[in-house]
């Protein structure tokens, strides 16, 4: 297996432009592309539209579309696997999902989580949020694998849930990418506890991309992309400006802590035990 993979997370600010979105995530899958070389690139939830529900069903695509044409495109002629964020993705059914779309270096699509846990909250006085007033829940728990390293898909609120975490991790995840969105109520609360503890718990690389807070949006996003290697130790960090967030992964790390730290042998499987649906790759 390959023990390493160099990483880029764009940290972009979305507009209410779909087409200046694009853009603007070309740019920077391009100069991620163009650094160190780079394996993977990361865009954030929601890259191609604004973070507000009741505009999903005006930027909503079926697969395939424009953005995942995009996607494919760009991965293809950068030479570089993208994961694309998440868009609001339109089922044939006309369901409204949040869907992340992931591609290899050819352009051909590795798979597609559907966002499961949707974010219904209401916190008095900081926020009130209701997806599920707009998008149907996703049903599959999502693995791909990417040139030897198998990657878990989660997006945003999802990665609150440790069932999903711990289902991933058995399955052989050795990286959790987390294209989230997390608000200025939240994020100072909970974005580096919640991601560095999924990391402890499963013993694995766990990197999140947001979005960076657009002044003139109504949803402000926290920023603050990060990612966590499997001793919980924040490796790279941005602030709440856009830009560019490179790290290198050696997932000998993983290996380490299991074999120094082996709490999946000492699980009492006599006293409890994960019931799932194995992770894979959705079918299209």
């Amino acid at each position: 297996m390959r023990k390493s993979l160099s990483i880029a997370l764009c940290q972009m600010m979305n507009t209410s432009s779909k087409t200046g979105n694009l853009s603007r995530a070309a740019q920077m899958i391009q100069s991620s592309a163009s650094h160190k070389d780079i394996d993977l690139v990361i865009l954030p939830e929601v890259f191609n539209a604004p973070y507000q529900p009741d505009l999903f069903p005006d930027y909503a695509e079926y697969y395939p579309g424009p953005t995942t044409e995009f996607l494919a495109q760009i991965a293809c002629e950068q030479g570089v696997g993208v994961i694309g964020g998440s868009i609001i993705e339109r089922s044939p059914e006309g369901r409204l999902y949040n869907s992340c779309f992931a591609f290899d270096e050819h352009g051909n699509l590795l798979g597609r989580h559907r966002k499961i846990q949707l974010f219904d909250v209401d916190m008095p006085g900081r926020i009130t949020f209701r997806e599920s007033d707009f998008l149907s829940p996703g049903h599959n728990i999502t693995l791909i694998e990417y040139h030897g390293i198998k990657i878990g898909i989660l997006i945003c609120y999802d990665i609150r849930f440790p069932e999903l975490s711990r289902a991933l991790a058995l399955a052989g995840a050795d990286l959790i990418i987390v294209p989230a969105a997390f608000n200025h109520a939240s994020g100072p609360l909970f974005w580096e506890l919640v991601l560095r503890s999924r990391a402890v718990d499963q013993q694995l690389f766990v990197a999140a991309v947001s979005p960076a807070p657009n002044p003139q949006a109504s949803y402000q996003a926290w920023g603050h992309s990060l990612v966590v290697d499997p001793w919980g130790r924040i490796i790279a960090q941005a602030g709440q400006e856009e830009g560019i967030l490179w790290a290198e992964l050696d997932f000998s790390l993983n290996e380490q802590i299991r074999r120094e730290i082996p709490f999946y042998k000492h699980r009492r499987r006599d006293l409890y035990e994960l019931s799932y649906k194995k992770p894979g790759p959705m079918e299209i």
